[in-house]
């Protein structure tokens, strides 16, 4: 007998992804579900949101240039890096990349994400260890569970933990991944400690820099690069360039020989579109910015701090920045999406973290730094969030 597809019912076809509703229904009930917000060219929010530190994404400098490439080079790399996607500019920025925070040599992804996976596979697999942080970022966190090695996630910011879990591994080769400033609180983590835990027991350091570059450092250079480490040979630097350096994409940094393992054998490297020639030309613009006007840094810095010490003396409970996330913890996922809903009414546009992007479970509003704020915008901003406050946020924790 010949089966006839068209002999199925209906609406055992339809039902099959049932199941979808029942999670949105879930999600809903728990203050969790998410819905995308188109951005206008012409808001007049106060965008306390964006992850643009040194407010380089919309400089004429940097938007010129990345016209400028489309007009030369088209609109798309054509392909992947291994093939015709690797311009004159992806072989310039990562020449820039590698002088300006002192490694040997770095590669450029088409994403900070994909960067990630790369490094964290390509530099462990079977037979390996990896041992990371409580709070790592979920681009780690999904390189992890692609690299088939043993992974050991330990306590938040804990060395001893680190060295623990190195010292009783059964694998000859390891690895330690971390955030170098943690994307939700952002807090530092311990570098010269855990590099020295590494060390003590035979594995390197992957760091991922997202947000310390353009932010910490001399001039900018980041978190690695304030630590000492920067250069090192069993250091290896991740980054993003849609950040601080305001255009898109993501890059590896470190010792020669691992980038070349990486050109050989990073999947999300080989298999994936190379950075448009835009995206690639803008952050090579914005890296040149950054090296003319190093204060950019530690203007962001600055207004991080004055920003947090003014919520914190409104009574709101505030982490302590160490870079540009300053972290306003809220009383529930409900409450959060609330006070960022009337701060957005109010026109100031703050991030909304709850579970499962915040690796503790508590929800907070997430606010951004940026070079360009003024004393006015940090007036305005510290005005709206403190007056949208729902009467509990000040005993949150």
């Amino acid at each position: 007998m010949v089966h006839d597809p068209g002999a199925v019912r209906l609406d055992a076809v339809t039902s099959v992804f049932d199941w979808l509703d029942t999670r949105a229904d879930e999600r809903r009930r728990a203050g969790l579900a998410r819905r995308l917000r188109p951005r206008r060219p012409d808001s007049d929010l106060l965008d306390l949101a964006g992850n643009d530190y040194l407010g380089l994404a919309r400089d004429k400098r940097v938007a010129g240039a990345a016209a400028a490439a489309t007009l030369r080079w088209g609109a798309g790399s054509t392909g992947s890096r291994l093939v015709t996607g690797t311009t004159e500019l992806h072989t310039e920025l990562e020449h820039e990349l590698a002088a300006f925070c002192g490694t040997q040599a770095a590669l450029v992804f088409s994403s900070g994400f994909t960067a990630n996976l790369g490094a964290v596979t390509a530099l462990s697999g079977k037979g390996s260890a990896i041992v990371t942080d409580a709070y790592l970022h979920a681009s780690l966190i999904d390189g992890c569970r692609l690299s088939r090695a043993d992974v050991a996630v330990v306590g938040h910011a804990d060395p001893a933990a680190v060295a623990h879990a190195l010292r009783t591994r059964r694998t000859e080769r390891a690895l330690v991944v971390t955030d170098s400033v943690f994307s939700v609180d952002g807090d530092l983590a311990p570098l010269p400690e855990l590099v020295a835990a590494c060390r003590a027991h035979g594995a390197a350091l992957v760091v991922d820099d997202a947000h310390g570059l353009g932010v910490l450092g001399p001039g900018g250079r980041g978190a690695v690069a304030d630590a000492g480490l920067s250069g090192e040979p069993d250091v290896v630097t991740t980054i993003t360039l849609s950040k601080a350096l305001g255009a898109q994409g993501g890059a590896v940094l470190g010792p020669r020989r691992v980038i070349k393992h990486l050109v050989d054998s990073a999947r999300s490297f080989i298999f994936d579109t190379g950075l448009a020639p835009a995206s690639t030309a803008a952050a090579l613009t914005a890296l040149g910015v950054l090296r003319e006007e190093p204060e950019l840094a530690t203007r962001v810095r600055s207004t991080a701090l004055s920003l947090a010490e003014r919520l914190r003396a409104a009574g709101l409970t505030v982490t302590e920045p160490a870079a540009a996330v300053v972290s306003v913890l809220a009383p529930s996922p409900e409450l959060a999406v609330r006070w960022a809903d009337d701060c957005r009414a109010a026109g100031v546009w703050v991030g909304c973290f709850r579970p499962p992007s915040v690796p503790d479970q508590v929800s907070r509003l997430r606010l951004t730094a940026r070079a360009d704020l003024t004393e006015g915008d940090v007036d305005r901003a510290v005005d709206v969030i403190t007056r949208c406050a729902p009467p509990e946020a000040g005993a949150a924790s």
